[in-house]
């Protein structure tokens, strides 16, 4: 049987956990209350993704995508590319109204698909081994 291409939960595989990483770096993970994933598009070898990402920072909610190229065939096999961007902010109870600002892909009906925050950020201590 070959294997899958992409993982069968959404938001989860190589690409995405090096996203994780590269989000981490620039947004507190503590404050982050919402991801949204998009289904990762194989194209000319490579994956894309988009996520959709609701931060807290205050008294004030903000929205970015962040988005990922990993090439998956040919020379360039293992380059991986990733982009962090702020769409906007407004007050926290403005989430449904920040969240329609993303841009929707135009060539089909794909919707976002709410990933658990423990997904790709688990509590701390969840991922130590044993004490051994």
């Amino acid at each position: 049987m070959p294997p899958l291409l992409t993982p069968t939960v959404p938001g989860t595989g190589p690409g995405w956990d090096e996203l994780v990483s590269r989000v981490t770096a620039n947004l507190p993970a503590d404050a982050i209350d919402g991801i949204w994933v998009f289904r990762v598009i194989r194209s000319g070898g490579r994956d894309w993704g988009t996520a959709v990402i609701s931060r807290i920072d205050g008294d004030r909610r903000r929205i970015y995508t962040a988005t990922f190229v990993q090439t998956v065939k040919g020379k360039r096999r293992g380059a991986f590319a990733a982009n962090l961007e702020e769409l906007g902010s407004g007050p926290l109870e403005a989430r449904e109204e920040l969240l329609a600002l993303v841009p929707r892909r135009t060539d089909e009906d794909d919707p976002l698909v709410a990933v658990p925050i423990e997904c790709w950020f688990p509590p701390a201590g969840a991922d130590a081994g044993s004490d051994a």
